[in-house]
């Protein structure tokens, strides 16, 4: 069982990750949290935890995990400290620790921010945070979906490098996504762009 530590375990697709890499044969979850209250409620679930904070010193946070998935986001309020710097720390931890794989959770329309309409910061600062990973030499995913829903997942997507339009996706079925990416088999190295769509997850993935 290849240890898989989740930043942003506690939010809605954090959840989603920790409790499909639960259920899985390959990978045992590690929630990263920020606080003993967060830490206690994933216990109580047999969930293993490290306490961390993206804005404080997470230099060991990685240690003796094979994986990491960065889930986490500040809802807009701290993109530059957590969405961008954050993530920067965990990266830096990862390459300390020597981990197998990273993958990123993004937003379509990161790879160019500088278009965007609306929420251009929180786009800039994703677009910082990618440009840092694709840089560090560790082998990495690059996820950016659409707008993300609550509907219930249907495990199909469509998935290229780019779209072409816009559209949805839901949480259950990014979450699927993201834990199907840690196999250093699929798209190493590589960032993609995935919508709902009518192609299984695995089939999907296996054209990027």
């Amino acid at each position: 069982m290849k240890k898989v530590l989740v930043a942003g375990a506690t939010g809605k697709t954090g959840k989603k990750i920790v409790n499909l890499l639960k259920a899985s044969e390959a990978y045992e979850p590690i929630a990263m949290v920020r606080n003993q209250t967060q830490e206690a409620e994933f216990k109580s679930q047999g969930i293993n935890t490290r306490v961390g904070d993206l804005e404080g010193d997470i230099d060991r946070i990685a240690e003796n995990v094979s994986k990491v998935i960065f889930a986490a986001g500040s809802g807009g309020e701290k993109v530059y400290d957590v969405d961008q710097e954050g993530a920067k720390k965990l990266i830096d931890a990862s390459k300390r620790a020597k981990i197998d794989k990273f993958v990123m959770l993004s937003s379509m329309g990161a790879d160019s921010p500088e278009n965007a309409t609306q929420l251009k910061a929180y786009l800039q600062a994703k677009h910082n945070a990618d440009e840092y990973l694709s840089a560090s030499l560790l082998a990495y995913s690059i996820l950016r979906p659409g707008t993300l829903t609550n509907n219930a997942g249907t495990g199909l997507i469509q998935a290229n490098s780019q779209m072409e339009q816009a559209g949805e996706i839901s949480r259950d079925d990014v979450a699927k996504t993201l834990v199907a990416l840690l196999d250093m088999n699929v798209a190493r190295d590589k960032s993609l762009e995935i919508l709902s769509g009518e192609t299984q997850i695995g089939e999907a993935l296996k054209s990027i």
